[in-house]
Formats: C-alpha cells, sequence, structure tokens
C-alpha cells in the first residue's frame, strides 16, 4: 500500500486533532498520546510476534494507546507494560479501559513438555477471553495457525477461510490450537457483545522455530513416497501487519493469512538446493511415531503429514479489506535457508555439530532411522 503525502497526512493531522496543544517547553505531544483511535492490549508482549505488534502499534497514528501485558517488561517504552501471567484473574483489571486484546500469550516451543504447555495456553486463552469481556473489551484478536484446517489429501487448493477445521490433535500444539478456537466460537456466546477474530498463519518464518522450520535444516528433504507437498509460507512481518488489521478492526471474522500463491516441493527444492531423500509412508510413518515414543526426537508423527499434503489458504477477506503481504513465498523460503545455515537437524531433533560431523548427513537420518528399528526389536524379543 502507498503512503500518503506528509503534508497532506500532516495537514488532515492538524485538522482531526485540534485538542493535541504543544506543551508549555514547546515540545509537541506524541502523535499516539491523542490518536483517537482504539486502546489495544496485547499479551506475550515482550518476545516474538508479540513484541513486533506492541512496536508497530506504538509508533501508529491510528492507535490511542499500547497496554503491553508479559511475564516481564519488553523493550517499547510507549507501551504501558503489565508484568503479570495471562493465567492470573487478576489481568480483568488491567484489561480495563482497553477496547481490543491480542491475545498472543502462546507455548509452541517443541522442547516444552506438552502437557505444561496445553495447561498454558488454554488456560491462558480461558482467561483472557473471561478477563476481557469482564474489562468491557469489545473485540479478542486470536492467533492460531492454518495447521487447523488439516493436512489432508483431498484438501482444496487454496482452501477457503470457511474450510472446516480438519486437523487432529496428532501433530505439535495442534490439539491446542484446535481448542483455542472452539473458546473463540464459544466466547462471543457467553459474552454477547464479544467480537472474536482468528488470524492463521501460514508456516510461519521469522525468527521462529517450529517442526516446519527445522524441516529445512535437514541434510535431505524427507519426502513421503505418493504424496503431494505443497508449500505456503508467512514472514512474521506480514503476520504483524494482519494482525494490526484486526486489531484497528478493518477486519473480522476467521482469517487466513500467508504468502500468495505456494510452491510446490519440486520448486522447494529447486531454490533450496537441497535433495530429497524419499521413503515408503509405512517407513516414515512408523519411524517417525517409534522416535517419539522413545524421546529421541521432539515431533509426533503427526507433524509429517504437513510435508506430506497440501494445506494452502485462500487470503482473500484480507485481501477484500485492503491488505496485501509484502513477501513472496520465495523471499521467505531465502530468508528461513539462510536462518537454519549451520544448523542439523534430524527427523526433528537438532544436533550438535559434533554430531552432525561424526554421523554425516544421510548417515544421520538413517542412524536415528536404525535407532528405532533396534529399540523395536529389543522390545519384541522381551515381548514388550
Amino acid at each position: 500500500m502507498s503512503s500518503p503525502d506528509p503534508q497532506v497526512h500532516a495537514a488532515q493531522d492538524a485538522h482531526d486533532r485540534p485538542d493535541r496543544p504543544d506543551r508549555e517547553d514547546g515540545v509537541r505531544q506524541p502523535r499516539n498520546q491523542a490518536a483517537r483511535g482504539p486502546v489495544v492490549a496485547v499479551t506475550g508482549a515482550a518476545t516474538g510476534v508479540g513484541a513486533a505488534l506492541v512496536a508497530r502499534l506504538a509508533a501508529s497514528d491510528e492507535v490511542k494507546q499500547v497496554v503491553a501485558i508479559d511475564e516481564r517488561r519488553g523493550e517499547t517504552a510507549a507501551a504501558q507494560w503489565h508484568v503479570l501471567d495471562v493465567r492470573d484473574p487478576a489481568i480483568a483489571e488491567k484489561l480495563r479501559g482497553a477496547d481490543v486484546v491480542v491475545h498472543l500469550a502462546l507455548d509452541l516451543d517443541l522442547e516444552t513438555d506438552s502437557a505444561a504447555r496445553t495447561a498454558y495456553n488454554v488456560r491462558g486463552t480461558q482467561t483472557v477471553l473471561t478477563a476481557a469481556a469482564a474489562a468491557g473489551v469489545r473485540r479478542v484478536v486470536l492467533c492460531t495457525s492454518a495447521m487447523v484446517y488439516g493436512a489432508l489429501p483431498d484438501n482444496d487448493i487454496p482452501l477457503s477461510e470457511d474450510s472446516e477445521l480438519r486437523a487432529t490433535a496428532e501433530a505439535t500444539g495442534v490439539g491446542d490450537l484446535l481448542e483455542i478456537e472452539r473458546l473463540g466460537r464459544r466466547a462471543p456466546r457467553a459474552h454477547p457483545g464479544l467480537n472474536v477474530t482468528v488470524v492463521r498463519p501460514a508456516v510461519l518464518v521469522g525468527g521462529t522455530d517450529t517442526a516446519l522450520t527445522r524441516y529445512f535444516e535437514s541434510p535431505r528433504l524427507l519426502v513421503v513416497a505418493g504424496s503431494r507437498p505443497t508449500w505456503q509460507f508467512c514472514h512474521v512481518e506480514d503476520l504483524v501487519s494482519a494482525l494490526e488489521y484486526a486489531a484497528l478492526e478493518k477486519v473480522d471474522g476467521e482469517l487466513a493469512v500467508g504468502c500468495e500463491g505456494w510452491l510446490e516441493q519440486e520448486e522447494v527444492e529447486e531454490l533450496s538446493g537441497i535433495r530429497r531423500m524419499e521413503l515408503p509412508s509405512a517407513v516414515a510413518l512408523g519411524a517417525a511415531a517409534r522416535l517419539h515414543r522413545i524421546g529421541l526426537t521432539p515431533s509426533p508423527a503427526g507433524d509429517l503429514a504437513y510435508t506430506m499434503h497440501p494445506w494452502v489458504v485462500s487470503v482473500s477477506r484480507l485481501h477484500a479489506a485492503g491488505w496485501r503481504p509484502r513477501w513472496t513465498n520465495e523471499e521467505v523460503l531465502a530468508e528461513l535457508l539462510q536462518e537454519v545455515a549451520g544448523r542439523h537437524t534430524v527427523a526433528g531433533r537438532r544436533l550438535g555439530r559434533k554430531d552432525a560431523t561424526a554421523a554425516g548427513a544421510a548417515g544421520a537420518t538413517v542412524a536415528l532411522l536404525g535407532a528405532a528399528a533396534v529399540v523395536r526389536r529389543a522390545r519384541r524379543r522381551r515381548g514388550l
């Protein structure tokens, strides 16, 4: 989107905001302090997407004030900070006066204990929705993932935003995201007057660490025979701008966000220069399940589905509101490859430099697959 002429913008600003006087010392007040836009609260505000959104909103002429909530203080001094756990019912008082809450306090770390992760994500979302309603907030923006649609061989390409959510809880964090979606659907019925907007990014890239970004840290790209992988990325910058649209109430409902179009597996291999290692479905899925079960890898077998089947999404609602991504799939893939350079991951397990050097590239994969087979044979001998 093109920027308005600065002189026109300044004149309009003076006309629209006559109540923004200069201070007696001649210093003009920061523009956002006198803005007539919403007061926006952001949870998970100190790091990652939350920190980027807080900085963007604090610099916006369309936002009156930013309330930042996290378990530690972040770097954006212009925001009003509250340090607390989002599961603390006291958050209701901190949200009083806010018009919109963007809830980004989620734990999707691959290394986090799954029970602890679910307890934090689900309880946190429940508390924020209830507290927002009690505080008179008119809109809550939730951020999940396009993974909730599920990766299935019969998926439309692209999926419409109204497509049925057919994911299961078998992939990392997806069970939590499905429960968050359920809570989001129920909240307006339980709290009339509360609007809930859900933003679902494609494969998120930009300082992120997920099973899908780790896929590109492998020495070979695992391809399951007979599958048709498709790749659609979302740069963190584009997610932040989409969340800003939702926070400013320029768009609502259930929104997918990502780059235009998608890349086929062959295009990804050509652009990345990483060759594939193709395995039969039974071998790949069986090995992934065993490796996860015995604790060798953090990723359950369900994560493999998202590298096998299409889950590309349409971003029509954001487009209709005037939003456009700044990044292309090709550009995001290039950035991802730069980010993961020097990292070594096999079957979702990140190896140290000595591990990778000693095992070798394809050899490390074979070693892990072989380890699962050895464990399986040993259990059979023991009658387990």
